[in-house]
Formats: C-alpha cells, sequence, structure tokens
C-alpha cells in the first residue's frame, strides 16, 4: 500500500533531534511562553520576511484572533464583510462568523482553486473591510492583483497560509503580503507538529502587541489585562520542534516539487485534469504543494481503481463551505465553480514518505484508468 501521507516516516527522520528538542524542554522546567517559543517566533518570522510572528494554539486560531484584534483595535466591527474564496476548507468561514463578521463567498479560477480576482471587485460593497485569500493546496492566490485592489479600497489583507508555508511568487512568500497571515502546524502540513499548533506573521507592531496579549487571556502584563483575552498559547515542546523541522523545510518542499514535477510530466490519461498550477509559467517551482490535487468527472470510481490497486488517495473536500449544516442559511445558495471542483477532485499521495518508485506506479494506474461503458 503506497499511504497517502505517513507523518511516523516523515518525522523519523529527526527523531533524534525532536527527542533532544523534548528532553531540553523537560528539562528546562519552564514549559508555556520561554525561549523554545521565542527562538520559534524569531525564526519563522525571518523564514517569512515579517517582522513577527505570533505563536498561537492552532491555525483557525491565527485567523480568528487577527480578525478580533483588528476589531479591538477599531478596525473592523461587527457586521463587517470579509471576501473570502467559496473554495476553502470551512474554518477560513469559522473564523468570519466567530467574530460576528459576514462572510461573502467568492468563486475561484478554475484553473488555479484560488479565488479570483475579478470576482473580488465584483463583490465589494460599502461594508466591506477584509480580504481573506486561501492560498490552497500550497499555491498563493494571486497576491499583486489582490493587493492593488485593497490598495485601491482600502481595504485589509488577512491571507490563510495554512497550507503554503513558503510557497512565493515574485520573491514575496506567504503571509509576507498582507497585513497579517494565519498559518496551521497541524502534523500533517508541509511544516508541522507533533500536535496543533499555530503562527500569525505580520509587519504591523500594534497588531503583534494586541495579539500577544489576546492569546494570553488579553493580558499585556501578568495580571494586568487590556481585553478579554482567550488562552491560545502555542506550547514550549511545540515550539521547540518547529524550530527543528523549520531547518528542513526547504529541502523537504524540493522533494514535493520533484514529485509533482513527476505528476505533471507524466499523467496523460484524457479523463483527468491537471491544475494548471500557475498564475505563471514557472508559478509550479513555487508552489509548496502541500497536496497535489487533480480533477476527474469519474472521481469515485478512479478513488476505487486506485485503492484496489494499493494506492490511497484523499478528497480536499468533498463538501464546500455553503453546503455545509453549519451554514445552513447558506444552503440555497448557488457556486458552480466550487461546487464542480468538490465533485471532481482527488488528492493524489504527496510528502517525503514516497520514493521514485511509489510515484511512478501512481502515475502509471492514472493512465490505465478507464472508465466502462
Amino acid at each position: 500500500m503506497i499511504p497517502f501521507l505517513d507523518l511516523k516516516n516523515i518525522n523519523q527522520q529527526y527523531r533524534e533531534e525532536l527527542i533532544t528538542a523534548c528532553t531540553r524542554v523537560i528539562d528546562s522546567g519552564w514549559y508555556i511562553g520561554g525561549k523554545e517559543l521565542q527562538s520559534f517566533e524569531k525564526n519563522f518570522a525571518e523564514y517569512c520576511g515579517t517582522q513577527f510572528a505570533i505563536g498561537v494554539a492552532n491555525g483557525l486560531d491565527a485567523l480568528i484572533l487577527t480578525l478580533r484584534a483588528w476589531k479591538e483595535l477599531g478596525k473592523l466591527k461587527d457586521g463587517d464583510e470579509v471576501i473570502v474564496p467559496s473554495n476553502t476548507y470551512i474554518a477560513s468561514i469559522l473564523a468570519i462568523t466567530a467574530n460576528n463578521l459576514t462572510p461573502v463567498l467568492v468563486e475561484p479560477n478554475i484553473s488555479t482553486y484560488n479565488i479570483d480576482p475579478i470576482k473580488i471587485k465584483e463583490a465589494i460593497t460599502a461594508k466591506t473591510k477584509v480580504i481573506l485569500p486561501v492560498h490552497l493546496y500550497g499555491q498563493l492566490a494571486d497576491m499583486p492583483e489582490i493587493m492593488q485592489i485593497a490598495k485601491q479600497y482600502n481595504l485589509l489583507v488577512l491571507e490563510d497560509s495554512a497550507q503554503s508555508h513558503g510557497a512565493q511568487l515574485q520573491g514575496i512568500k506567504a503571509g509576507n503580503w498582507g497585513d497579517a497571515s494565519g498559518f496551521s502546524f497541524y502534523p500533517g502540513k508541509n511544516l508541522g507538529a507533533l500536535g496543533d499548533a499555530g503562527a500569525v506573521t505580520t509587519n504591523d507592531a500594534e497588531l503583534a502587541t494586541m495579539l500577544k496579549a489576546l492569546r494570553n487571556y488579553g493580558s499585556h502584563e501578568k495580571y494586568k489585562n487590556l481585553v478579554p483575552g482567550v488562552n491560545s498559547r502555542l506550547d514550549e515542546i511545540q515550539a521547540a520542534m518547529l524550530d527543528v523541522k523549520l531547518k528542513y523545510l526547504d529541502q523537504e518542499t524540493q522533494h514535493r516539487r520533484n514529485i509533482a514535477s513527476l505528476y505533471l510530466n507524466g499523467i496523460k490519461n484524457p479523463l483527468i485534469q491537471l491544475s494548471l498550477s500557475s498564475i505563471n509559467a514557472e508559478s509550479y517551482m513555487q508552489h509548496v504543494w502541500h497536496l497535489f490535487v487533480i480533477r476527474c468527472k469519474h472521481r469515485d470510481a478512479l478513488q476505487q481503481f486506485l485503492l484496489d490497486h494499493g494506492v490511497q488517495t484523499l478528497i480536499h473536500y468533498p463538501i464546500p463551505p455553503h453546503k455545509q449544516q453549519a451554514y445552513k442559511e447558506c444552503k440555497n445558495l448557488s457556486y458552480p465553480i466550487s461546487e464542480q471542483i468538490h465533485r471532481e477532485v482527488l488528492s493524489l499521495p504527496m510528502g517525503g514518505h514516497l520514493d521514485i518508485e511509489d510515484v511512478s506506479l501512481v502515475v502509471k494506474l492514472c493512465n490505465e484508468f478507464r472508465v466502462n461503458g
């Protein structure tokens, strides 16, 4: 069996360094808000090219707390509109509604799966205050165009970079385009912790200060609380683990790009639609390939065919947010491009656990797939 993902295998190569880091934390006697967090925040900010990185408990909190911080700073208020892709994981929407803000769903570009800037402009109203582009599957949205729109209409930009650690356009990495960016370090991410973890990156010192307070009960100084905050802290052990793995992120990304190149050049089956993984010809080498996603009108049959031949795949994602029970008030809305994507997408195995023989077999099977009748 070729697994979709094998975290044990991926983390095994760093086992000794991870144990050393874990032991260092245990022996320090300091488990929250210490030197390991400071080190990782500094190193991750430098990696992204930003002035600040603020560790939080998970990727969803990274988005929720950033929007909350802007409310506390007087930049947003209840009911303000946030433009967000209709083709995304539900967390992007949850962050908006958790802050009593209004999500305005915008369709993606069918070739990249990312939000369509032309449709962003069409969706802007007097109540629009934020654009929340999602860098889906590891490829940046069209940030040059999105930032130009944001500047034209005086809008904040919050990047959802949960799947795009290290992705870039024009030499600028995910997390350093907008006013702020939310990252997830869920174990399956390109930079994955050994538990839940997240961070916000920004160049705004005032926002960074507010986020540091919000993540820690609203406290900017012990027993003094600026605002009603929450407990959303990146603990010392996860920070130490992430600091180890950050050193190897570019190396792992190159392996993903090599796999993607084999898939892109090898899969020739006309029943399978490959992503035009770019908004320019060389973008697949700036894409970090968190997922390698294909489309097929016979998706379920293809998935079963691959499974029958020992290849595990997943669907990211089977149900679009506006069709979820959680947002039943949206069930009658129509987003045909997103609905088509969610009907047809299939994620092939991707990650450091794969070798060339594994990828060659997946390519061979994809090319052998046929539909009877």
